[in-house]
This record gives C-alpha cells, sequence and structure tokens, in this order.
C-alpha cells in the first residue's frame, strides 16, 4: 500500500503514528473510562499542525493535501477514536467551509486561531427533529438591523463541551423552506449561549459531545458564511469533505483492531498451540486484512480526486460507507478472536468495538449514503 504514497505522505504518517503512540495511546483507556478530553495532548497537536492539516501556512495550518490529512485522521483514531473525531470534524466541516465560502475577514478573523488549536470547531446542523432531513432544521436567525438574533436547539454537537466557533445551521427566512437556511457563526462568548450536559455515550467517549442552546443570541450580520440561503450547499460540501475524515477514522479503528487481533492470536494457546495456528482464526484474520485494505484504497481515491480538483462527492461517500461498516465487521471479527476476553475493558478491542458503531450514523447514515450512492449510479 505504500507504493500508492508518495514521500512526503509517509513520512507524515510515520510523523503522526509516531506522536500519537508516545502521547495518546499510553492514555486511551483512561481518558475513555473519564470520559475526558486530553487537553495536554490536544495542546501539543496544536503545535505540530493537527488542528489546520489543509490550512494555508499563510493562515497558520499545515497546508498538507487530502491523502496526508486522511492519514493523518486515520492514525490519530487508530490510538484514540474520539480525539480523532475532534480532529476529522474540526479541519473537514468547520475550517473547509469558513476556507472555500468565508470572506477574507472571516479567514484572518478565525482561521488562523482554529489552525493553531487555539480554538476549537463546532459544526451545528442535528436538532431534535432534524437529523438526515437536514432541511428540516427549526433553528432561526432573523435580521435585525445590523445583527442577527439567534434561537437554537442543536443536539448531538460533536466537539460540543470544548467549541469556541460554531458554524450554526438555522433559518434566515422561516417562509422560503430549503432556501431560506443559512450558515451564521456564532462564537462561545456569546450571551445566550449555553452548553448543555455532556452526552454519555457508548463509544466515543473521549469526545465531548453535547447540545447547544442559543437563546436571543445577536451576533454581527459579518457572521454571516456565504449568502443568505447558501445554508444547505455550504452543508452538502462540509459533508463531502468530512466523510474523507470519517472513511479515515474508521480506517484507524479497524487497523487498530485488526493488529490487536493478530497479536492476541499469536500468544493465545488453545489446544497446544497459538489459536493463529488454527484454521477458523486465520480465516477471520484473512478477512479482516481484505477489508481494511480495501477501505484504504476507497480512501485514497477520494482523497485523490479531491487533491486533483474533481468531483469527489461520489467517491467519498463511497469511502464512508464501506469504511463505516467494515469496521463494525472487522472490530466485531476482533473481539470475537479474544473470545471471553474481548467482551472485558482488560483489553483495547472492546472500545474499538464500541467506537466503530457510531461511524456508520454520524456524516450521513449508512442509509443516506445508499441513496446517494445510487443516485450518482443511476445518473
Amino acid at each position: 500500500m505504500d507504493a500508492l504514497l508518495s514521500a512526503k505522505q509517509r513520512a507524515v504518517r510515520r510523523a503522526a503514528r509516531n506522536f500519537c503512540e508516545r502521547e495518546l495511546s499510553p492514555i486511551a483507556r483512561e481518558i475513555d473510562d473519564e470520559s475526558r478530553f486530553p487537553w495536554e495532548v490536544a495542546e501539543k497537536m496544536g503545535r505540530l499542525g493537527f488542528f489546520g492539516l489543509q490550512v494555508p501556512p499563510a493562515l497558520s495550518g499545515a497546508g498538507l493535501d487530502s491523502i496526508s490529512a486522511a492519514l493523518t485522521v486515520e492514525e490519530v483514531s487508530r490510538s484514540s477514536a474520539g480525539v480523532g473525531l475532534c480532529v476529522s470534524v474540526h479541519n473537514g466541516v468547520v475550517l473547509h467551509p469558513l476556507l472555500k465560502f468565508g470572506t477574507e475577514e472571516q479567514k484572518e478573523r478565525w482561521v488562523p486561531a482554529l489552525a493553531r488549536g487555539e480554538k476549537i470547531g463546532a459544526f451545528c446542523l442535528t436538532e431534535p427533529n432534524a437529523g438526515s432531513d437536514a432541511a428540516g432544521i427549526e433553528a432561526t436567525a432573523i435580521r435585525d438591523g445590523n445583527h442577527y438574533v439567534v434561537n437554537a436547539n442543536k443536539v448531538y454537537v460533536t466537539n460540543g463541551g470544548i467549541a469556541d466557533v460554531c458554524l450554526v445551521f438555522a433559518r434566515t427566512d422561516p417562509g422560503a423552506g430549503r432556501k431560506g437556511i443559512s450558515v451564521v457563526v456564532v462564537e462561545r462568548s456569546t450571551p445566550g449561549f449555553v452548553v448543555g450536559e455532556q452526552e454519555d455515550m457508548c463509544g466515543m467517549r473521549v469526545n465531548p459531545v453535547c447540545p447547544l442552546r442559543l437563546n436571543d443570541c445577536r451576533v454581527p450580520f459579518s457572521n454571516l458564511l456565504g449568502g443568505e440561503g447558501q445554508g444547505l450547499a455550504i452543508g452538502l460540501s462540509a459533508l463531502d469533505a468530512g466523510r474523507i475524515g470519517i472513511a479515515a477514522q474508521a480506517l484507524g479503528i479497524a487497523e487498530a483492531a485488526l493488529a490487536a487481533a493478530i497479536g492476541y492470536a499469536k500468544q493465545r494457546r488453545q489446544f497446544g498451540v497459538p489459536i493463529a495456528n488454527h484454521q477458523a482464526v486465520q480465516m477471520m484474520i484473512a478477512d479482516m486484512a481484505t477489508q481494511v485494505d480495501a477501505a484504504r484504497l476507497l480512501l485514497i481515491r477520494a482523497a485523490d480526486l479531491r487533491d486533483r480538483g474533481e468531483d469527489y462527492g461520489q467517491a467519498a461517500a463511497m469511502a464512508k460507507l464501506y469504511a463505516s461498516e467494515m469496521a463494525g465487521r472487522v472490530t466485531d471479527a476482533a473481539l470475537q478472536v479474544h473470545g471471553g476476553y474481548g467482551y472485558s475493558k482488560s483489553y483495547h478491542v472492546e472500545r474499538y468495538w464500541r467506537d466503530a458503531r457510531i461511524t456508520r450514523i454520524y456524516e450521513g447514515t449508512a442509509e443516506i449514503h445508499r441513496m446517494v450512492i445510487a443516485r450518482g449510479a443511476l445518473g
């Protein structure tokens, strides 16, 4: 697989893996148990460019290509999927739309601090009555002079508990249906901005997923991203980029599970020999390894198309769909290889299993992705 990567891309992956194995892997179980975001590691990541992977150096970013960025998310997720989720969302669905749709003033105002990890971003679309149906949002941003008055109840916000800069999808024209949705940037310091209690999640427990409530938040008109009515177009563009990140995250989880299964199979003995000698286990390992490599190929294709400036939406949907479902199968098989021990928190594999499940839901459910892929295939 390395033959598909440039020397620089291999170096980026190696540096990310070395950092994560040194800083994240030793505390991964602890921060999962405590549902704690590791700020002590995130601060170091910020200085190394993890939070500005594809941001131009002029704006304090690392200036990486899409493949290198995906490799970085994969390596972070291999050590801690919850931290990988933070990095993926921050780079994919926050910085990408700011760079693509933001004015020069907006970029100068928000991007450098986000790229350095001094501020964390969040993408606020989901509401109690709006998930897969993005057009069903009920949040409003009503013009009042040179300001918008924003009222919203956003739920399951990734990075919600630590986010400083939030891209909030709201109706600027409540009577215009899908065409009345816009994106307004709201900062945490805005009066009326309320962070709810952190969700007690099954997996991704390291990420502070929280509801955010905006009560008559007044934000300047200059905080409008793009134009009024562009909300869904911005959201779809952001999700295309974000899906590459989630595919990379799912791949990292699966890669960790595969490595754990191989290591365990070589040292666990049954019937007088390591269980790796038994054909049933070998067949499971073979299937896991094949699926991991297949997901990586789909991911590299999507990222390469993005770097070439070509339409990559279909490829990103395929990569995310396959990688997320693959992660479920591979982590389940890895747990099976561990037998009863796999169901115990004494081993990391149960965490991989829990973390993998959500990748089939966020950034578009598997069912939504199949609809997207089918539309593309049918023309």
